[in-house]
């Protein structure tokens, strides 16, 4: 139920307060009193679009605001998805949409920043607006299906089985891949497998490009290392007047010397050092030098590899690591073609399990929806008696919705979709003796507007909104059949918050609470206002809607009366 609207600097409005009753509310006023700018309020709140161009005048925003109190069937459905945006519940909801002159706009949850989206999905626990817009969209099949589900109570089950739909259409997806790469399976297994024996056939290891570089300059240097540390062995340590010889003569002196003087001590233990490392050094070299040879089969066996191994680095490389990194995806994938059968298998079991499992809660989803389709039919046709359309007979006609070759879900020789195997539509007879045809080639805009409201009433104590907003749905008709339409809009209001604009007197005597637009001038800018009528103030405004602009003593008697009964 909506407690309170607030609306500031939206197009005429600059600032208003509605607080609206809890039963039958109707909204009166001239044309282009702005009427509609309240319904355009309550779309925003509701995550509808917004434009630059509703903010008033030299205002920078226009701001909506609007407390709900929400219906105890939704509060547990509404605090679900306001849980999952980590918005505060109590049973209340705030919702402020603020419309900038630049920008975009911003949107709050009970004073968190939410989106209009979150809005939006929120919209049919709050409120549900009805309008000729609307009944023109009734003509559109793809609403049937909606109203036929709301009426049988068929909603959890249609949610469920979508549910069940979009996940086997994952595993159907899964499936087509795999049958894809399967069909190219020979030519890649042929192609991974050159790869990998072209690696395995060389059979590299982590570093081994440095060690070969290093083996082969050595190889073609053999001669120049050779010499170069042999001559520096012998000068160390193995030749005559060797270097380790003669810092050992100079240790020796210096030992001496120290038993004089132990100062001297130290120097003479880092000269035996240094001779000790240096002879280190020399047989260290000594043994490269010997070890070094001249073999130029080896020289041209360790080129060759390199060659080979930079070859291959170049396709897979540029390192060692990124080719045995290679070798192993290759080896992964080549495995997982292997399996590609078996998991094709699994996925052609998990589709023909879930499918034999969705057949059976669609079939079942399908019987229910033809076993509510005829009471909602005779309950329209009902409603529609009472509002002037006693000769219409209603069919609400449930087939099967054709598959075509694109269609990966197929039960029956039907598509099975998020919503079952069917397609609804509503059937209409205006006249006796006629067949019933889709309501879309026959109906009036006013046969409509009536067809939209006896829906609404059928389906008033089956909604989860709180309030109902009709706006001008009895547009086209007028005399009894406004009074009818108006006890019928009164009936919805038994069961739920309503809200009907309108411009029929006898609709506006039915309601609980009379709210009037009003638009006046001040200082070169026009204002829009909301009021709230007295009994006197409503029998002026009736007697205003029965006479026009003239209002004669007659208007208010009829008024007055149309108030008593």
């Amino acid at each position: 139920m909506l407690q309170t609207l607030s609306v500031q600097n939206l197009v005429l409005i600059e600032g208003l307060t509605l607080e609206l009753g809890a039963r039958f509310n109707v909204l009166t006023g001239e044309t282009g009193a702005g009427k509609s700018m309240l319904v355009d309020a309550l779309g925003l709140v509701l995550g509808g679009r917004s434009k630059p161009e509703m903010v008033r005048a030299g205002a920078k925003e226009a701001e909506v605001e609007a407390l709900f109190s929400i219906e105890a069937n939704a509060q547990a459905r509404v605090a679900q998805k306001l849980d999952a945006s980590g918005v505060p519940f109590d049973g209340e909801l705030v919702v402020r949409r603020i419309v900038p002159l630049e920008g975009r706009s911003r949107a709050y949850l009970n004073g968190r920043l939410c989106t209009a989206g979150q809005l939006a999905e929120l919209a049919a626990d709050l409120c549900d607006i009805a309008s000729q817009h609307e009944s023109v969209s009734l003509t559109d099949p793809a609403t049937h299906m909606g109203f036929l589900d709301a009426f049988g109570g068929l909603d959890s089950g249609r949610d469920k089985l979508a549910a069940e739909v979009d996940a086997l259409s994952a595993v159907a997806r899964e499936l087509d891949v795999a049958r894809e790469k399967e069909r190219s399976r020979a030519e890649r297994e042929d192609f991974l497998a050159f790869q990998l024996r072209e690696i395995d056939d060389l059979d590299p290891r982590a570093g081994e490009e440095l060690e070969l570089e290093q083996e082969a300059a050595r190889l073609k240097h053999a001669e120049k290392l050779a010499q170069a540390t042999r001559h520096a062995a012998d000068a160390l340590y193995e030749g005559e007047s060797a270097l380790c010889d003669e810092l050992a003569r100079l240790t020796a002196d210096l030992e001496s010397a120290a038993e004089i003087d132990s100062a001297l001590a130290p120097h003479a233990q880092a000269l035996e050092a240094a001779r000790s490392q240096l002879a280190d050094a020399a047989r260290e070299l000594s043994r490269y030098a010997d070890g070094v040879e001249h073999n130029p089969a080896r020289a041209a066996e360790v080129d060759e590899r390199l060659f080979r191994l930079r070859k291959i680095l170049r396709k897979y490389g540029p390192s060692t690591a990124e080719l045995l990194e290679q070798r192993r995806a290759l080896t992964t994938e080549l495995e997982a073609i292997a399996g590609a059968a078996d998991r094709i298998a699994a996925l052609e079991t998990t589709m023909a399990g879930g499918l034999a499992s969705l057949s059976k809660s669609a079939r079942t989803l399908s019987r229910k929806r033809r076993e509510a389709a005829d009471g909602l039919a005779d309950a329209i046709g009902r409603e529609l008696a009472l509002l002037g359309m006693g000769r219409a007979r209603v069919l609400v006609e449930v087939s099967r919705a054709e598959a075509v070759s694109s269609d990966t879900l197929v039960v029956d020789g039907a598509r099975l979709g998020r919503s079952g195997l069917d397609r609804v539509e509503f059937m209409i007879a205006p006249n006796p003796g006629e067949e019933p045809r889709p309501l879309r080639k026959i109906a009036s805009g006013g046969e409509l507007s009536r067809a939209l409201l006896a829906l609404k009433r059928v389906l008033a104590e089956k909604g989860p909104a709180g309030l109902y907003v009709f706006d001008e749905v009895d547009a086209g008709v007028g005399g009894a059949i406004a009074e009818v339409i108006g006890r019928a809009i009164a009936d919805v209001a038994a069961h739920r918050q309503v809200l009907c604009i309108t411009h029929l007197p006898q609709i506006a005597a039915l309601a609980d609470a009379h709210f009037v637009v009003g638009k006046s001038e001040s200082r070169g800018r026009t204002f829009t206002q909301v009021r709230r009528l007295t009994e006197d103030d409503r029998v002026a405004e009736l007697a205003r809607m029965i006479g026009g602009v003239k209002v004669t003593e007659a208007a208010r008697r009829t008024a007055a009366e149309m108030l008593r009964r």
